[in-house]
Order: structure tokens, then sequence, then C-alpha cells
């Protein structure tokens, strides 16, 4: 499958909520094309580990992840429970990559979703993971890392500023 343009900031779509996946063969080709999109963006930018469908044009339910040497395929996911404790991290996007922003973040999350054949399957992320998940599905629902920002003073900083500061720190 092709790698797909990204829709960048700005664009109305990615305020759109996506809908339910009824058409299991229509999400196996787009979980190919989101996993095409994901590597070369990996190879063009050097990061990045999970895409929603909705950064592709594709307004559906549906998720593609690769964390820890493996990969997460998730179709019409939804969260069950999550922590009751938080952290902070900076968060960046696909869809604004020279963009960093300050979120908190639940520290677990645990999702049902449905898998390639429709099949009824759950996990519960932990930390980066469960940062990440609750990244991608914020996409599902139209909800982006800047509304999410802890303060809109100091939560914004340029991709190059971060990797400044964090190798100063280092």
């Amino acid at each position: 499958m092709p790698a797909r343009s990204i829709i960048e900031l700005g664009n109305p779509l990615l305020r759109e909520p996506s809908q339910m996946v009824t058409d299991f063969r229509e999400a196996a080709t787009m979980l190919d094309d989101l996993a095409d999109t994901l590597h070369e963006f990996q190879r063009t930018h050097g990061f990045g580990r999970g895409i929603a469908g909705v950064q592709i044009g594709h307004l559906r339910r549906i998720i593609y992840i690769e964390i820890h040497g493996r990969f997460y395929e998730l179709i019409n996911p939804e969260v069950l429970r999550r922590s009751e404790e938080r952290f902070e991290l900076w968060d960046d996007c696909f869809s604004f990559p020279n963009l960093m922003v300050y979120v908190s973040r639940y520290r677990w999350v645990e999702v049902s979703y449905q898998d390639r054949e429709g099949g009824l399957k759950s996990l519960t992320a932990q930390e980066d993971f469960a940062e990440l998940m609750q990244h991608e599905m914020d996409h599902l629902e139209g909800v982006l890392a800047i509304d999410r920002a802890i303060d809109l003073r100091t939560s914004f900083m340029t991709r190059g500023e971060y990797l400044r500061q964090k190798s100063k720190s280092s």
C-alpha cells in the first residue's frame, strides 16, 4: 500500500469525530495505508509511533501504533477504564510535527477494540503507551494535543527548541 499525505493543523477534517468501522475489508486496507504512512513519516522525520485514520483523510475509528517492538491495529477502540493518577509530558503530532505541546495524560488506560476480522480484544496501556493511546484516541474525537495544553503561555515549544533544551539537560 502507498504512504498517504498527512493532514496538517488547520485542516477542518482534523476536528471532525470519526465514524465506527463496519466494513472490515476496508479497515484492513486503511490499516495497511496507516502502517505505510507511519513508516514513511519515520523515514523522513526520524520519529513517530502512531497514527489515526483521520490523519490520512479517513474519518473512521481506526488507529495503527508501533511501540516497544510491537504493532497494534485498533478498530473502533473505546476506553473502558483509566487511572486516577496523571503525568505530564511534551507531546508531538504528525499533523504539526514541528510543535511540541506540554500535556497531562492518564498513567494507564484500558481499551477495548476490534481486530481486522472484527474480533473483540482489549489491552491495558501504561506510561508512554498510555499517553500515545490517549493521543490517537483524541484524534478519533476531533481533539488535538493543542487542546490539551496545560497552560497557554508555557505549553508550546518548537521541536528545535525542545531538542536544544533536552540536549542541554542530558
